[in-house]
């Protein structure tokens, strides 16, 4: 509920229900910061509320803020609101956000005043769209040698496995069965040391999904024990993969997300181009987490930011790559992330238009809304 005190001030109370589970053990520790836009278009903290902690559904304290601190005076300013679930080692996990006026703010209880919190608005988009995730694995020297960036060192992940279990960890949510198909590209298999560059890392050509996260990080340990990782990187063979999957259902009911850890070598850049030119025509996205120091320029141009990527004179039609070089996001040990908040946003920071500009494109439309949330007896708190 909002009213205000003065004309200058404003009392606020805010509470949620059913916001995302993001602890292992327990529940949610949720907090919320609160944004006031700039002229320029950047956002500035303005409110932070205490956390609530252990529940889904919190009711934070009420309080009072500066509307000129909310919204420097203009009504209709965007108010940009984040919710955290707090963590003791200060890598607060991202729950969602949503956006709002002082104005709407202003009306008080009402059903103007419930927002959906997504993670960049996906949750609100994607719930008629059931995301199969593939993951893949790109060679790195020697797992047993310490200079590999797969070295499988007997007291912490290597570099490959933390970039999987970090970004994994974010985009498993949006999986409703956590059944993940992983593949390589890049080794020798056994037992004739045939060069492949999709293979199944728990060696199950039949059946290559793994359970969960952990699943696909054991099947990951074990297939470094039996091939022999061997260039060239070849990345279209798993592009093409995932599109025929993408090819057979593209009434809407599936969109799938294709996960590449790599170390930024690509030994097939021009067949790569027309695989992700063919691919934006399909239901399908691309996140590529660059692992080590190397250069990522390669990278950086099929993410296609700068120039949209085209293939043999074809412009691609929608732009389906996010790249994100995972160094930028850990401490100076390399060994822990420093905001897997951060890292949860620019890793899912293009997803929603791209799966949104995909539906749109095909006349696709949203499943109808859930009917809005209505609490139970005569509760005057703003609903989230």
């Amino acid at each position: 509920s909002v009213h205000t005190t003065t004309l200058d001030s404003a009392t606020m109370q805010f509470c949620a229900n059913k916001l995302d589970k993001k602890d292992f053990f327990g529940k949610s520790d949720p907090f919320i910061v609160f944004y006031r836009s700039n002229e320029d278009g950047t956002f500035t903290i303005c409110h932070k509320t205490e956390v609530v902690k252990n529940t889904l559904n919190p009711v934070w304290q009420s309080f009072t803020i500066p509307v000129r601190a909310l919204c420097n005076g203009d009504f209709d300013r965007t108010i940009k609101v984040e919710v955290y679930d707090w963590d003791r080692d200060g890598s607060h996990d991202f729950i969602g956000e949503f956006t709002t006026s002082y104005r709407e703010l202003a009306r008080g209880q009402s059903q103007f005043n419930v927002y959906e919190v997504s993670l960049s608005f996906f949750l609100t988009v994607s719930e008629s769209a059931l995301l199969g995730s593939q993951l893949t694995f790109s060679p790195s020297g020697n797992p047993s040698q310490s200079t590999s960036l797969h070295y499988m060192n007997p007291y912490q992940m290597n570099a490959y496995a933390m970039a999987l279990k970090a970004v994994g960890e974010i985009i498993q949510d949006y999986d409703s069965d956590k059944m993940f198909p992983a593949l390589g590209f890049g080794a020798k298999l056994p037992p004739d040391g045939q060069v492949s560059h999709e293979f199944p890392l728990n060696g199950n050509i039949e059946n290559p999904y793994c359970n969960g996260i952990d699943g696909i990080l054991e099947a990951y340990h074990e297939s470094l024990k039996t091939v022999q990782l061997y260039g060239p990187t070849n990345f279209a063979p798993v592009v093409n993969h995932v599109a025929r999957y993408a090819a057979a259902v593209q009434d809407g009911s599936q969109y799938f997300i294709l996960l590449i850890i790599t170390d930024g070598v690509i030994s097939d850049m021009a067949q790569t181009k027309e695989a992700i030119v063919n691919g934006a025509k399909l239901p399908m996205s691309i996140i590529i987490v660059g692992v080590g120091q190397a250069e990522f320029d390669a990278m950086v141009e099929l993410d296609g930011d700068d120039i949209r990527i085209s293939s043999r004179g074809k412009l691609a039609e929608r732009d389906i790559v996010q790249f994100v070089p995972f160094r930028d996001y850990m401490d100076r040990t390399g060994n822990h992330v420093l905001s897997m908040a951060r890292l949860a946003k620019d890793v899912l920071a293009e997803i929603p238009d791209q799966f949104i500009s995909y539906m749109k494109s095909r006349g696709i439309k949203p499943n109808p809304a859930p009917p809005p949330y209505t609490p139970s007896g005569h509760t005057h708190h703003t609903q989230i």
